[in-house]
């Protein structure tokens, strides 16, 4: 159509609509107006799939909603405790990483009336700030628990410094931590086994988000209308990509969740203050099952029901992404078969595919040159444990990174999928390490359940030495008995200041 012609249509098209409006016609427009009318009919959309029901926010609200700590199992709340206790640990650790005193250095550039407290510096910031800030030093070691399921995984501790924001500012006691964490473990695993995260392109942040929004809407005391727009708000504005975990690691690694955390909270706010968000955030035409879920609407099991998701969730032995603890472990008991690595010519790791995807799956895991590359490296934290008998965070740094000797150990290490692990790997993450030295003789080495598994968990001593261990480098010995004993007994703690002032450096 020409410039003429099509403006002749336009003026057409002004001319007829002005007649409809002056001679009253437009409830009628859908009969007068056929042609426009198909041009603006929506698709299908999915929530017509599952009419009548409720939709996925408003449930998740429900639940959210109704919980009580009376509701939770004392053995799932001991779970709890001990979770808090652990992430709390791996962020005192985590303090004085780079990526955490940039979040830091942000974070005191910003005050708030209503102020929020960052952990190990005491700096007083905005609750958005204070809550990246936390979740950055939570991360950073890749210390703190994990979530394995068929189709993805996650950490969701990373949630926690979502909630002791809120539990500070509105005076929470330590058993509404308790049963905030508890609710943001169960809509994470609940979502992750239902959702494949991995096949899909996913970050966990996606979820985590979910569950950190729920958590913190909790403690903040959002009626269910609230929280269901604070879930909109969120989901609607946080799918992240996976991008930034595959290949050379990046500080991504350390400040996704933290970010995803950052804006959960501020959704909570805004729903809080009266925003609204999308109703139909999940089921819409344009909502997370048409766009993001390729057109599938995911439904999950029932919240609460068993087991509950805290209860799937593992801690971790070793400073390592977590498809590689029972790496770790079956490394650890090898080195018994010889007595100089130079007497190793092959390490082969049968294990799952999802472990090979997340954590062997490109050149740069055989040499990697950043931290987050190398922690998340299942061939050189392997040739690591073979070369010097232990693994913490100082291998992740020069010079170790570019050190021949262990580069080539390193080399020496195979990584074959193993459809056995694949099977399993809902439950666990299966290692079968066959150790070939140069004198031909092999050694195999099987761990189904690594320490710190929720089949085979570290125990309270075990725990507590982890704590220590992490908070010995900054804190004296007398703050970190006094942080214990508060930490051992959240339940009977009336408010979570205290908590946070003895994170104090």
């Amino acid at each position: 159509m020409d410039e003429q012609n099509a403006g002749g249509a336009a003026n057409a098209r002004r001319k007829f609509l002005t007649q409809v409006a002056g001679t009253g016609a437009a409830a009628g427009a859908a009969v007068a107006l056929p042609a426009l009318a198909q041009n603006t009919i929506e698709e299908p959309r999915m929530s017509k799939a599952v009419a009548n029901q409720p939709s996925l926010s408003q449930t998740i609200a429900d639940y959210a909603v109704n919980l009580k700590y009376e509701d939770i199992p004392p053995e799932t709340a001991r779970t709890a405790k001990r979770i808090i206790l652990d992430t709390i640990g791996c962020a005192i650790g985590g303090h004085t990483a780079g990526p955490a005193r940039i979040a830091q250095q942000l974070a005191a550039n910003v005050s708030a009336k209503q102020a929020a407290t960052v952990m190990c510096t005491g700096q007083k910031t905005t609750p958005e700030m204070a809550v990246f800030a936390n979740g950055v030093m939570i991360r950073y070691l890749d210390f703190n628990d994990g979530f394995i399921s068929s189709g993805g995984s996650g950490h969701p501790s990373d949630s926690l410094a979502a909630l002791l924001t809120p539990a500070e500012l509105n005076g929470k006691s330590g058993r509404d931590l308790v049963t905030a964490l508890v609710l943001t473990y169960e809509v994470f695993g609940k979502i992750i086994d239902a959702l494949n995260t991995r096949l899909m392109g996913l970050d966990q942040s996606t979820v985590l988000g979910l569950a950190s929004v729920v958590g913190a809407g909790k403690l903040m005391r959002l009626t269910r209308e609230q929280l269901t727009n604070a879930i909109g708000i969120t989901v609607g504005g946080n799918t992240a990509l996976n991008q930034g975990r595959v290949g050379t690691l990046s500080n991504f690694k350390s400040y996704a969740c933290a970010d995803a955390s950052r804006k959960a909270i501020f959704s909570a706010q805004l729903a809080q203050a009266g925003m609204t968000g999308p109703a139909e955030v999940f089921e819409g035409r344009d909502g997370f099952f048409n766009v993001i879920n390729n057109k599938k609407a995911f439904k999950i099991a029932p919240l609460g029901s068993a087991p509950l998701s805290i209860t799937l969730a593992f801690t971790k032995r070793f400073a390592l992404g977590q498809y590689s603890q029972t790496v770790a472990q079956a490394a650890m008991e090898a080195r018994a078969f010889y007595k100089d690595p130079a007497e190793i010519a092959e390490i082969k790791l049968n294990v799952s595919r999802g472990a090979i995807h997340v954590m062997a799956a490109s050149p740069d895991k055989w040499r990697p040159q950043t931290h987050e590359t190398a922690d998340h490296s299942m061939p050189y934290s392997t040739g690591v444990i073979f070369m010097y008998g232990s693994l913490d965070e100082t291998y992740y740094e020069d010079p170790y990174l570019h050190d021949a000797k262990l580069l080539a150990l390193v080399a020496k290490v195979k990584v074959i999928p193993s459809d056995e692990a694949d099977r399993r790997e809902a439950e666990i993450n299966l290692c079968d390490l066959e150790l070939v030295l140069k004198s031909g003789a092999r050694h195999k080495v099987r761990v189904e359940y690594h320490r710190g598994h929720w089949k085979n968990p570290m125990t309270d001593a075990e725990m507590e030495e982890k704590f220590r261990g992490l908070a010995r480098k900054h804190l004296k010995t007398d703050r970190i008995d006094a942080l214990l004993k508060q930490l051992w007994s959240l339940e009977n703690q009336p408010k979570i200041d205290n908590i946070l002032e003895l994170t104090r450096v």
